[in-house]
């Protein structure tokens, strides 16, 4: 990173949650702030109004863990992809972003999925949090309980679509969808792993080479 282009050798860091993509606050950094991220893995800034530096959550627990840090073109600002703890923003919202007495601002349906397959892990982690998730309840009958509600969401499914109830189709994909990451997840996999698969087709695909039926 250039920090001796900017003035006072602080550089801008987009924070944007690894899962969902949503952006979660701007800090900035100077050298050691930087390096300290780096050697602990938990996003640190250099705080302008205290003078020092500051590792978020080091007050309310809420850490953001790193997963990757992305340089821009001129190396004067830096995106850091990093997995939150809790809410990012002192108000207790997910981002900085967000009003606490407004919605959400629109986020690409993409990173719902995400968000709600990090809560089925989470209930499936720490099944006794909330005993009366239904969720829970699934991870508690077993595998072959939550591979019978695939199956009978499957054919749901296809029965609206075929008999062309396309508010039906909806509710009934909702559920197929929620109720395969509860297999996914029962099964120690995640989104992530199934995405690889449909790079690694589609890569094949766009180079002209389709793969084997």
């Amino acid at each position: 990173m250039d920090f001796a282009k900017m003035p006072d050798g602080l550089i801008p860091v987009i924070v944007q949650d690894a899962a969902t993509g949503q952006v979660l606050m701007l800090g900035y950094q100077n050298e050691e702030a930087q390096r300290v991220t780096r050697e602990t893995g938990r996003v640190t800034f250099f705080s302008r109004s205290k003078q020092r530096l500051w590792t978020k959550g080091e007050t309310s627990g809420n850490y953001l863990t790193v997963v990757s840090e992305h340089e821009d073109c001129d190396q004067d600002a830096l995106l850091i992809r990093a997995i939150p703890d809790g809410p990012t923003c002192h108000r207790g919202t997910t981002s900085c972003f967000e009003q606490p007495a407004q919605t959400a601002y629109p986020a690409p349906a993409v990173s719902f999925i995400a968000e709600l397959e990090r809560l089925v892990q989470r209930r499936h982690q720490f099944p006794d949090e909330d005993p009366k998730s239904y969720t829970a309840s699934l991870f508690r009958k077993g595998m072959p309980k939550i591979a019978q509600k695939v199956g009978e969401e499957a054919v749901e499914t296809v029965i609206d679509a075929v008999g062309g109830n396309v508010e039906g189709l909806k509710g009934e994909a909702a559920d197929l969808l929620y109720h395969l990451l509860v297999l996914l997840t029962a099964s120690g996999l995640s989104l992530e792993d199934v995405v690889e698969v449909l790079r690694a087709r589609h890569s094949t695909i766009s180079g002209g080479v389709r793969r084997p039926e």
